[in-house]
């Protein structure tokens, strides 16, 4: 943009212009001439006095420092897996809205998923296999905190499981405790006691993207200080937990053990 043009859209005189960016009369601007230049060039008013490397204006910072994704209730979630796969090689931190998809046994998806994906659900669990195997050779840890209830609420059939038959149960204990033996130590599952620390349902992704899970929707934050602040939060989870991950295996046995 020239000078004269700039001037025109921000109402000043082109002299006034040329002041501003003459190496030997170089003025201060007032902020209302700094606010109209941020506008017409498209760029941050910090930016134009050096106070900052980034060009983008607070708006535009914000939209890509968070976004809203749809949140589709399917086993195969390409924006999820697609965030795995930006992550490769960082530790994964979650906590999940239940039983964690990729520990399910295909008769525990055939329960929870056919009423709503009907014909579709096998090859969604043939999806849901592929990405637990591309898992085992990604390269980073996995981090599970899962809340006591939602364990004992799975084994007793109680709540959202409602209607579970003991021997899906048994077969889906049968079939995390396999996995523990198989994935341990690079996958860690901890239970924490939800009366005492609560947490929504949540993924950081290493230091790149912390997503909180709304139900429709996934809120998604990619500034260090949000990512940071999850990260802590998941953390103390996993310091306060009452079953740490070393003991998941007795706890497991136990409930089994109780099945009837």
């Amino acid at each position: 943009m020239s000078q004269s043009a700039l001037a025109r859209r921000i109402g000043v005189d082109r002299s006034t212009v040329s002041q501003l960016l003459g190496s030997q009369t170089a003025r201060l601007p007032n902020a209302q001439i700094v606010g109209e230049c941020a506008a017409a060039l498209g760029v941050s008013a910090d930016w134009l006095l050096g106070l900052t490397a980034l060009q983008e204006q607070a708006a535009d910072l914000m939209a890509s420092a968070m976004t809203i994704t749809e949140a589709p209730r399917a086993l195969v979630d390409e924006q999820i897996f697609a965030w795995h796969q930006e992550a490769a090689g960082y530790k994964i931190r979650h906590v999940p809205a239940g039983l964690p998809d990729m520990l399910k046994t295909d008769a525990m998806l055939r329960w929870e998923y056919t009423p709503e994906l009907g014909r579709t659900t096998e090859q969604a669990i043939g999806a849901s296999q592929d990405r637990l195997n591309w898992m085992r050779q990604a390269q980073s840890d996995f981090e599970i905190a899962i809340p006591l209830h939602e364990i004992a609420s799975f084994a007793r059939a109680e709540g959202y499981y409602r209607g579970l038959s003991a021997a899906l149960r048994v077969q889906q204990i049968d079939r995390m405790l396999e996995l523990h033996r198989q994935l341990y130590p690079a996958v860690r599952i901890t239970l924490f006691d939800a009366r005492r620390l609560y947490s929504a349902p949540i993924t950081i992704f290493g230091p790149l993207l912390a997503v909180i899970y709304l139900g429709r929707n996934y809120l998604a934050f990619r500034d260090v200080e949000r990512v940071q602040a999850l990260t802590r939060h998941f953390n103390l989870l996993v310091r306060e937990a009452d079953v740490p991950d070393n003991a998941l295996p007795g706890h497991l046995t136990s409930l089994r053990k109780a099945i009837r």
